[in-house]
C-alpha cells in the first residue's frame, strides 16, 4: 500500500496497476478533486465523459459507476463511494475560465488546468491530450432547464471513494486550487491518495 498526501492546490500523478485500488480521502471536506484516467500504455485511450454518462445513464458518479475510455472499454470502477455523487460535467477551472467567470483580476492565480499541464508533461502529455475531467467531490446540480450550478459540497472530513483499476492505467490528480466559487469552501485543502495491492 502506498499513500500520499496531496497540498492544497498541488497536482499528484500514478499508475495504477490492474486490480489495484486508489483510495481518494477528503481530508478536511469540500474539497473538490480534479481527475484525469489513462490507459498507462497508450495514453491516446483516455477518459470519456460522454462514453461514461452515455453507459450508466447518469451525469453523476457514484459506487458502480464505470469510467468508460474513448473506445468505450473500461479504465476504472468506484467500489465504494461516502459521498453518493461527484461531478462529471464542471470541468477544470483554467486562467480563461476564470477571468471570464470572476474578472481579469484573477488571471493570474494558479488553476487545475495548469496542474494537469505540468503533471502530464512527466509522460509527456501536452493541451491536446487533457479532456473533460471527473471532480470528486464537487457538487454541480443540474436544472430542470440544464442550467449548472456550482454550490457547497456534499463531502465532509475524512470521507472516501474508492476505484479498482481495470487495466493498468495512469491517473492524473489537481486538487483544485479554485478560491472563487464554493467548490473548496473558498479554502483549498489537502487530500489523500492511497494505493492498495490486487485483491
Amino acid at each position: 500500500m502506498k499513500t500520499a498526501e496531496v497540498p492544497a492546490r498541488a497536482a499528484w500523478s500514478s499508475i495504477v496497476r490492474a486490480g489495484e485500488t486508489l483510495t481518494v480521502t477528503d481530508l478536511h471536506g469540500n474539497q473538490a478533486v480534479d481527475f484525469l484516467v489513462y490507459d498507462a500504455h497508450d495514453p491516446a485511450v483516455r477518459y470519456s465523459a460522454p462514453d461514461t454518462i452515455q453507459a450508466q445513464g447518469n451525469l453523476f458518479l457514484t459506487t458502480g459507476s464505470v469510467l468508460m475510455s474513448n473506445e468505450h472499454t473500461p479504465l476504472m470502477t468506484v467500489t465504494d463511494d461516502e459521498v453518493g455523487r461527484h461531478d462529471t460535467v464542471g470541468g477544470a477551472c483554467s486562467k480563461e475560465s476564470n477571468s471570464l467567470r470572476y474578472g481579469h483580476h484573477t488571471w493570474s492565480q494558479h488553476a487545475c488546468v495548469d496542474n494537469f499541464l505540468a503533471e502530464g508533461a512527466k509522460y509527456g502529455l501536452g493541451k491536446r491530450d487533457l479532456v473533460s475531467n471527473i471532480n470528486w467531490y464537487m457538487n454541480v446540480p443540474v436544472e430542470q432547464d440544464g442550467t449548472l450550478g456550482i454550490v457547497d459540497g456534499l463531502s465532509a472530513p475524512g470521507l472516501k471513494l474508492t476505484l479498482r483499476a481495470e487495466r493498468d492505467v495512469l491517473v492524473l490528480v489537481s486538487n483544485c486550487p479554485q478560491i472563487n466559487n464554493p467548490c473548496n469552501g473558498f479554502d483549498p485543502t489537502a487530500v489523500e491518495m492511497t494505493i492498495g495491492v490486487a485483491e
